[in-house]
């Protein structure tokens, strides 16, 4: 009877095993995923921050591309796959519409959208489309200032570029 039992150990640490290491790696990816959505939601909190104090260029009312650079971690890629196209900085009015000069702003809204998370379980590699990640602020200053700080941006006639 003992000779037909020989293999027996080796199937069962296989079946056990692969059952444990995919259960690990899920944990480990939900724990990934985690962090991706709680980088997003900072990103789109510091890019309604950001336009909330800085000034927008041009007429509608737009973000630059150094504030939006600025917004997404200045470059370092904290998560992978985000870039300035799944960012959106919106100039609102006091009703909500899209602001069509600079006095009319009274909100900014940021919004991350578009941003698919790719899951790395061995076997399963799956995509994961995220929700939009949308931060509405009161607009500030707009980069309105009395008094240029020479250490945090560049001040031109009493405005306030972020750079």
């Amino acid at each position: 009877m003992k000779r037909y039992q020989n293999g027996v150990y080796v199937v069962e640490f296989a079946i056990v095993a692969t059952v444990v290491f995919v259960m690990l790696f899920a944990c480990l990816e939900v724990a990934r995923l985690m962090y991706s959505y709680n980088a997003l939601t900072e990103a789109s909190r510091r890019a309604a921050r950001l336009a909330a104090v800085c000034a927008p260029i041009g007429v509608p009312p737009q973000a630059s591309s150094e504030l939006i650079n600025l917004a997404l971690f200045n470059g370092r890629q904290l998560v992978g796959g985000l870039s300035s196209d799944n960012l959106t900085i919106d100039y609102l009015t006091e009703t909500g519409g899209s602001a069509d000069s600079l006095p009319r702003i009274r909100q900014v809204r940021a919004t991350i959208s578009n941003y698919q998370h790719q899951l790395i379980i061995p076997g399963l590699f799956i995509q994961i489309n995220s929700p939009a990640f949308i931060t509405v602020m009161p607009a500030e200053s707009l980069g309105q200032t009395r008094f240029a700080d020479a250490n945090t941006a560049q001040t031109i006639n009493g405005v306030t570029y972020c750079s």
